[in-house]
Formats: C-alpha cells, structure tokens, sequence
C-alpha cells in the first residue's frame, strides 16, 4: 500500500553539480522505489547547475543559495532554512552539495540530514575528501574493493551514523574518472534512493 501524496515525507535535495545523485532519486520516485517520500524542493548553491534544469524538467521547485551573495555563513543558512521552512521540508538529503553547513545547521535537523560519500567509510573521508580526490586516495592506497556510504551528517565531516553501505571492485587499469563513474552506477545511484525510502519510513513509523 503506497503512502497518500499528501503524507509523504517532504524532501529537499541540496545540489550544486550535474545532479545525477538528484536524477537517480527523481527517477526513483517516478518508479516506485521511493513510495514513502516526495522530493518537494531543490537547494542549489550555484546557479548555473545542470541539477536545477533536472528539478525544472521534473517540475520541481527550486531555490538557488550561494555563499557569496551573503555576508556571512548565517545569513547563507537562514536563507536556505527559510526556504527549508517554506516547503515544509521533514528530510534533507545531500546529494553533491559543495558547500559547507555550519555545526550549528546540522544540529537544528538530527537525523534528518543525510549524505551519500563515496567510499566505504572509515576509509577515505573526512574533511577534504569530495569528488576525485576520495578515488585518487583509494586508488592510491591501493585497494581493492571501494563503494558508497549513505550516513545521517552531524558536526563532524562524513561522521554520522552509517545508514546504509555497498561495496563495489576496484579494477586494474582503473583512473580516478573510471573508478568515480563505477562506484556512482554501481552503489551511489542505487543506494541513496533505497536509503531515502528506509529513513522516511522511519519518519512515518513505518
């Protein structure tokens, strides 16, 4: 039995990139993977992100924030919690978001915040590990399985508690670009779909 729209866990997407972790959760939703949650506003801290054109064609609402505009990092989160207010938003989920939110943000929403980090954490996280360079680290150290973690954020960088994890192999021959392709094909793009529907089935009591 599918949760009425109307009691569905409103969810905010915060992006700032290409959006393809925003696409794998529209498409989920669309496919009934997602039944429990609905994606009701998209928080871009750039304008210029292709993820915006992906929430207009889906027909989503969307709020643009960047750092820069404001004169500091609190006016930056009162603008986007407004937004957050506005939309009635219950779950937060991001999903490439390149800006930093302040200790003070992440503790007004626990356990409503969640990020999708790709490697298997402990290894390769934590402050300074985003986008290519968690693949150069993994490759680097020379391992032979990586993945994605799906974790709640709290103050400390990729420190939340783990809410779901997939392993996915490092090949020979393998690049930063091939490796970073893989695990979001192959963990990221399944997982944090499956892990919106689990914690929002959490939210309902489900």
């Amino acid at each position: 039995m599918t949760t009425a729209a109307t009691d569905k866990v409103k969810v905010a997407v915060f992006v700032t990139g290409g959006g393809t972790n925003l696409q794998a959760i529209i498409d989920a939703e669309k496919s009934g993977i997602i039944s429990t949650a609905r994606i009701a506003l998209v928080v871009s801290s750039r304008g210029d992100a292709y993820a915006l054109a992906r929430a207009e064609k889906a027909g989503i609402p969307t709020v643009v924030c960047e750092r820069k505009t404001f004169p500091s990092q609190a006016d930056f989160e009162k603008a986007i919690r407004a937004a957050l207010d506005e939309y009635g938003i219950e779950l937060i989920v991001l999903a490439g978001f390149m800006s930093i939110l302040s200790a003070d943000f992440t503790a007004r929403y626990p356990e409503r915040i969640i990020n999708v980090h790709p490697s298997l954490i402990p290894l390769h996280c934590g402050k300074g590990y985003y986008g290519l360079r968690v693949h150069e680290s993994v490759l680097a150290a020379g391992d032979k399985v990586t993945g994605a973690t799906v974790h709640f954020v709290n103050e400390i960088p990729d420190g939340g508690r783990i809410i779901a994890q997939k392993e996915v192999a490092v090949e020979e021959g393998d690049t930063p670009e091939t490796l970073q392709r893989r695990v979001m094909e192959q963990a990221e793009w399944i997982l944090l779909p499956q892990a919106v529907e689990s914690v929002a089935r959490e939210i309902r009591g489900l």
